[in-house]
């Protein structure tokens, strides 16, 4: 939260804090990108997370066999489904020896290292909890905020300019038991995903799974080595990805490249379609094991799960449609199927966005929604001084998303940047919309294109690589930054906030990627090649005009 206080003098005296609220680990990502954005400009600054003492012991804490009311909770084997390349601090490379898809434990390290390198640590408060944020008497002239926060039982009120919640989306468990008829009745247990673990104590017990997201897959997999039969209930089904990709290289530095998206947003919808729905099915026909999306071509999120095919063959993992119902042991799927002698439901069924310390007209401003330009800003505040960061999904990772955010929202405050009218946002929150509902179907969360998302944001800062310019003037670079992925460091090459290691970091990304890997070097290592790519590129008209004559 940026601001000055009551005692300060004049706008250059500052006084900045970045509320973390009520959060989950994987925001304590977010606030410490806000208070390095923010940190330059003034001489106080604060960052408030939850009540715990340090950024380690907050992700230990998750690591205990019960989780926390009002905290997020993760389970022990969590790996991550983002490579290292693509989820780094844009100016922080992971170190070479880090493995591309990271436990926990070792993201915490790196977390850990960013923040006392960039000497974050001094700027959080820790063991603080922020109850409660309110406007000002005097909002429509300041545009300030009263905080009330606590620590060790006492209250303390002040006065801030300017706020950014980081609190995350994954805290408050979705838990729909209104939805299923029965479940009253059962005997058995249930729990939400949040309260999962470890596999213990399912040991030779039969589980049901309720929900295909990433935990939903991830638990039913690791319960499939322990328990005597898992079942997974799907109301739509989804695409399974591997994070293993063409010719073994990580997913997202094959599928998230500016080359990639061009294909996407320039081909007519019809064969963009058909291309995305063969690439999905190109590890496993998805019909042939239940997973097939109801409707395939929406760009949902896919899952991550290298082993749920294999368990699904081995046949300790099955999958099923929805539950019309329960009975005191048994569910009922819409199929007729019947599974029986239940002793553990898991609703993976995800989470809820709630702000307790928010007067929730704020963000939900239309129709009990979440309406916030461009994921970040109440469209119908007097004054822009609120951001929201870190609550926009999509395919790309967290830490560069949160990264742009922060640093527009900076902007924003400081009042270098200015937001469009109230009338204006509104018209492009429609319109995003209804381009959401055409990719990406019916959801509650805030979806977006990563690249086009990251583009746009860019630009409003001058931070959006110029790639006529870099083909003109460095063209070794343009090559990579086009074709290859779209890693954190293409927002660090120009504008504000240029970082001088970024065109060294993208050119030896690779090396980066195959060096935890190469442990057994036989040969020289092996990456991608660009001129592949620009022959498909400069095949591109030859193929619309195929189309054409075809249908034409």
């Amino acid at each position: 939260m940026i601001g000055c206080g009551q005692e300060a003098k004049s706008r250059d005296s500052f006084r900045v804090e970045i509320t973390q609220g009520l959060s989950l680990f994987p925001s304590s990502l977010m606030f410490l990108l806000t208070s390095r954005c923010l940190k330059l400009r003034p001489p106080s600054l604060q960052s408030t997370p939850e009540k715990t003492p340090s950024l380690v012991s907050s992700h230990n804490h998750q690591q205990k066999n019960q989780a926390e009311e009002g905290r997020a909770s993760i389970y022990q084997s969590v790996f991550t489904n983002s490579s290292k390349e693509m989820m780094c601090f844009p100016d922080f490379p992971y170190p070479d020896d880090f493995p591309n898809y990271m436990h926990h434990s070792k993201l915490q390290e790196y977390i850990r290292t960013f923040a006392q390198k960039k000497n974050l640590l001094r700027y959080i408060q820790f063991e603080t909890l922020v109850s409660s944020i309110k406007k000002c008497p005097n909002f429509l002239v300041t545009g300030q905020w009263e905080v009330v926060s606590e620590k060790d039982g006492k209250q303390e009120s002040a006065i801030f300019d300017a706020v950014m919640i980081c609190s995350g989306h994954h805290v408050y468990p979705n838990l729909p038991t209104d939805s299923f008829p029965g479940l009253h009745r059962f005997q058995g247990h249930y729990l939400h995903s949040r309260d999962y673990k470890d596999p213990e104590a399912f040991k030779g017990k039969r589980v049901l799974v309720i929900g295909l997201g990433n935990s939903g897959s991830d638990i039913a997999v690791e319960l499939s080595r322990l328990a005597a039969q898992v079942i997974i209930s799907s109301r739509s089904g989804s695409w399974v990805m591997s994070r293993v990709w063409d010719h073994g290289y990580p997913w997202d530095m094959v599928y998230v490249t500016r080359f990639a998206t061009f294909l996407r947003n320039a081909l007519p919808s019809f064969v963009s379609d058909w291309l995305y729905v063969k690439k999905m099915n190109t590890w496993f026909k998805h019909e042939n094991y239940g997973l097939m999306p109801l409707n395939g071509p929406l760009r949902k999120e896919p899952v991550f799960n290298d082993e749920l095919p294999s368990r699904i063959l081995c046949g300790t993992v099955s999958v099923k449609p929805s539950v019309k119902e329960f009975t005191e042991t048994s569910a009922v799927f819409e199929d007729g199927t019947v599974f029986e002698a239940i002793d553990y439901i898991i609703f993976a069924t995800g989470y809820d966005y709630a702000y307790p310390f928010l007067d929730d007209s704020i963000i939900k401003s239309r129709n009990n929604e979440v309406t916030l330009f461009k994921g970040i800003f109440p469209p119908k505040m007097e004054r822009p001084t609120l951001a929201v960061i870190g609550l926009v999904q999509s395919l790309g990772a967290a830490i560069p998303t949160a990264d742009l955010q922060a640093r527009w929202a900076a902007k924003v405050f400081a009042k270098s940047c200015t937001l469009p009218t109230t009338s204006e946002m509104m018209d492009d929150i429609d319109e995003k919309m209804g381009k959401k509902l055409k990719w990406f179907g019916q959801s509650q969360t805030l979806q977006t294109d990563y690249i086009t998302y990251m583009d746009e944001l860019g630009s409003f800062i001058g931070a959006k690589p110029n790639i006529p310019w870099l083909f003109l003037t460095d063209p070794q670079l343009a090559l990579e930054v086009f074709f290859g992925p779209c890693s954190p460091y293409q927002f660090r090459l120009m504008g504000p906030g240029k970082w001088d290691g970024a065109r060294n970091a993208i050119l030896t990304q690779w090396d980066r990627t195959v060096k935890p890997t190469r442990t057994r070097a036989v040969c020289e290592a092996q990456r991608p090649q660009h001129f592949h790519n620009l022959l498909k590129m400069l095949s591109f008209p030859v193929l619309l005009l195929a189309v054409w004559l075809t249908f034409y």
